[in-house]
């Protein structure tokens, strides 16, 4: 019997909770939703839908050819990710049909027989591979019509033996290619900042890699919710691959004031880079960590995506981060105080993903 001062809301939590529970412990994520012909969607999925002028159709994410003089290249690379914190990289170095492989994996995983997938189901991150649907679901206002495989790389590679067969040698060959892919857009990024090439590699910025695949089912009311609520990423670069469905969006202010939603529109080979919170902060402001969302999928396939996230792996306690000292001076003082990656982290993983834009909360 509820308690005599019990509230409308306490009722309304515990009924949302007990429905949070029934889904996760179902592990099947949304696509066992899906596979169970859903026709609309959970109460926890529903999104109030705050309206954004459509973008006018000239303006696009910048694309930067690789196979162009490293002359031309990095200015063109430093001036997307200082004004719009978003590129596409085409002719670089990484095999086509790699890609398509990794992506087709990825896909491949998340359609097993539910029997199959759901042995893999956990957010536990100690093993290094974890399955699940929302990663903030039980701290959101509401969930995100996606299911999730993520690989963590932040110290060493997992055992291998418990990536999912069915997508182990792919993942594995994209993993390798884009670090090296990585390796070389960080280093024009340095270069663009005045620094040394190989300045963010020292920081070990290569080697804290998170690897997420995501899985966007078809939505039976895709107005109603979202894919990846707008957010920031809090590293400090995201390498993504996409498939041909879309729904890849950033935020971009108008000539009005008025924020606009731009679409990153999928070219064939092409990966998506972008700027984390991180990054923007270590740059001292030079470079922007841009809010970005995907839309809940409206067509008949599920969209694929593989996102790198790429931070510093030294997180020792001594190993302090802040505007790099080399950008601050009387004339550009520091923007940022000085943190380090475990307060970091703690400050991003203690808010729910539509929040965790981490630039304001270190900004002096």
């Amino acid at each position: 019997m509820p308690s005599p001062m019990a509230t409308d809301s306490d009722a309304v939590s515990a009924v949302r909770l007990a429905a949070l529970r029934d889904f996760e412990d179902s592990k099947a994520g949304v696509k066992g939703l899906v596979d169970d012909g859903a026709t609309t969607i959970p109460f926890f999925f529903r999104h109030p839908n705050p309206s954004f002028k459509p973008s006018p159709p000239h303006l696009s994410v910048p694309v930067v050819d690789l196979s162009l003089p490293r002359a031309v290249v990095v200015p063109t690379l430093v001036s997307a990710a200082s004004q719009w914190g978003f590129f596409q990289l085409v002719n670089h170095s990484v095999p086509i049909p790699l890609i398509r492989r990794a992506i087709s994996a990825v896909r491949s995983f998340h359609e097993l027989p539910p029997a199959e997938r759901s042995r893999f189901y956990s957010r536990e991150v100690g093993s290094g591979i974890s399955y699940f649907s929302n990663i903030d679901l039980f701290s959101s206002g509401a969930a995100s019509w996606r299911d999730t495989l993520q690989i963590a790389m932040v110290l060493a590679r997992p055992n291998s033996e418990r990536i999912p067969a069915v997508c182990r040698e792919q993942l594995l060959d994209w993993d390798e290619a884009a670090k090296e892919l990585a390796r070389t857009v960080m280093g024009m990024l340095a270069e663009g900042m005045g620094l040394e090439e190989e300045r963010l590699e020292k920081m070990s910025c290569l080697e804290g890699r998170v690897m997420v695949g995501h899985y966007y089912p078809p939505c039976p009311e895709p107005e109603a919710t979202a894919g990846i609520v707008p957010h920031t990423d809090p590293g400090v670069l995201t390498l993504l691959l996409q498939d041909e469905i879309g729904g890849l969006q950033i935020r971009k202010e108008g000539e009005d004031g008025e924020p606009w939603w731009v679409d990153v529109k999928p070219i064939p080979g092409a990966i998506v880079v972008n700027v984390g919170d991180l990054l923007q902060i270590i740059s001292n402001d030079k470079y922007k960590s841009v809010e970005h969302r995907v839309l809940a999928n409206s067509h008949k396939d599920a969209r694929v995506s593989i996102g790198i996230f790429y931070s510093p792996s030294k997180r020792e306690s001594y190993d302090i981060y802040g505007p790099l000292q080399e950008l601050v001076s009387q004339e550009n003082a520091a923007h940022y105080r000085k943190f380090t990656m475990t307060e970091y982290y703690t400050t991003f993983f203690n808010k729910e993903l539509r929040s965790k834009s981490l630039v304001d909360h270190f900004r002096i």
